[in-house]
């Protein structure tokens, strides 16, 4: 089956942002590639974007959580875009916490983590980046902490 791996654009502050998945994910960046890294008399890099972001992956279970900070010459992002969420399937309901608390954390919370209609363990919100991620954890798998 294959697997898929979110990939977000940022205006600049990727790495920052990524450092902050990472204090809540835990693991290590698999891959960290800055424009300098690429610059070439073909592909010249402006110097205030040479130490900005063109790839970093922060594997997170079995998937990959990629980004990249998106070069002024195309534009800036939509910060406040609502047309996807990363969604997180915790294996418990401690899991869940942890993982809702940390990542909520100066963000805004849309939906409190709490018990749903549909039977599981569910909250919403946008992260201080503007990113929006959904935090599951299916009660039929039984594991409480």
């Amino acid at each position: 089956m294959a697997n898929i791996n979110p990939h977000i654009n940022f205006n600049g502050n990727a790495e920052e942002a990524f450092n902050f998945y990472k204090s809540v994910f835990g693991g290590e960046f698999s891959k960290i590639i800055r424009f300098k890294d690429l610059a070439s008399a073909e592909f010249p890099i402006a110097e205030h974007e040479a130490n900005k972001i063109m790839h970093i992956a922060l594997p997170i279970g079995n998937t990959v959580l990629m980004a990249n900070d998106v070069p002024e010459v195309l534009g800036r992002t939509n910060e406040n875009e609502n047309r996807s969420k990363i969604v997180i399937n915790a294996v418990s309901k401690g899991e869940a916490d942890h993982i809702f608390n940390g990542l909520s954390a100066g963000g805004q919370i849309e939906m409190p983590i709490s018990e749903s209609p549909w039977s599981s363990y569910f909250g919403m919100f946008r992260d201080k980046y503007g990113i929006e991620w959904m935090v599951e954890f299916e009660v039929k798998n039984k594991v409480e902490n």
